[in-house]
């Protein structure tokens, strides 16, 4: 019997690699996104469900759980893949950007992994993926709304394996590096510093050399990691998708917290 994933976030990027390739290995995909009527590509292959899901949005969540179980009888995996990024100063962010921030990539979260976890307790199995980032095990400048939120899912999850594991339910995290995604353009909010003058040259700086930043286009490597955490069975909890984002973790985890904000400062040019 074939068994079925539930993605969120499925429009672009790391989403939609990921339906793809759970579809290419014979799985049920629950593909939602905000816009499923936009999608051209995922609509073309079976067993490919499309559906509207927006996670600010319950009333999405719930229906498109609904339809998902309607169509395929069950949620046998669950990837929390939909999110986005912020840069900025914190005392410039808005009320309305702050809370939009937490609702994407933690609360939406949450609702969701909610509205799953009653059909993976009454079959006593699961595996719930969250996508993460680097920047839930490490921070860089004018990040701290989005790095506030990687962090959050990060220990969420961890703790989650403890309430979970005994009903059958694994738990994984994917932590990506830079990659070449709509994350970086259109699901990027970019609220600066707000004409806060004493901001303005580092963040300036910063900005400026983020353009200049290496980003990896091999998008599926992240789609492998997440199938591997679906599939190899095993406690491991942590997926870094590549040599690089694993070697950065690994340089945080080795340096005091004073070297490593030297040698931050030093890369980014703020100071």
């Amino acid at each position: 019997m074939k068994q079925t994933v539930l993605i969120t976030g499925a429009s672009s990027g790391f989403g939609r690699e990921t339906a793809k390739l759970f579809h290419k290995n014979g799985w049920n995909v629950i593909a939602t996104m905000r816009s499923p009527e936009k999608e051209t590509e995922l609509s073309d292959l079976n067993n490919v469900l499309l559906l509207q899901l927006d996670v600010t949005n319950k009333a999405t969540i719930r229906e498109a759980v609904k339809k998902g179980l309607e169509k395929f009888g069950a949620i046998d995996v669950l990837v929390n893949n939909a999110g986005h990024g912020t840069l900025g100063a914190l005392e410039a962010a808005t009320e309305e950007q702050i809370r939009q921030q937490f609702d994407v990539n933690l609360f939406g979260l949450i609702e969701v992994t909610k509205a799953v976890l009653p059909i993976m307790r009454q079959h006593r199995t699961g595996v719930i993926i969250n996508v993460s980032s680097i920047g839930g095990r490490l921070t860089f400048p004018f990040s701290s709304l989005y790095h506030a939120t990687k962090f959050a899912v990060e220990g969420l999850t961890d703790s989650l394996q403890y309430e979970l594991n005994p009903l059958g339910i694994r738990l994984k995290i994917i932590e990506p590096g830079g990659y070449k995604t709509e994350f970086t353009g259109r699901s990027m909010g970019v609220f600066g510093v707000d004409g806060l003058k004493d901001y303005k040259v580092p963040f300036d700086k910063f900005a400026a050399r983020l353009n200049d930043w290496p980003l990896s286009e091999n998008i599926g490597e992240v789609a492998d990691a997440i199938y591997e955490a679906a599939t190899d069975g095993t406690e491991k909890l942590r997926y870094p998708t590549s040599q690089e984002a694993a070697q950065l973790i690994l340089t945080r985890q080795q340096m005091d917290d004073v070297d490593f904000k030297k040698m931050l400062i030093g890369q980014t040019g703020i100071l």
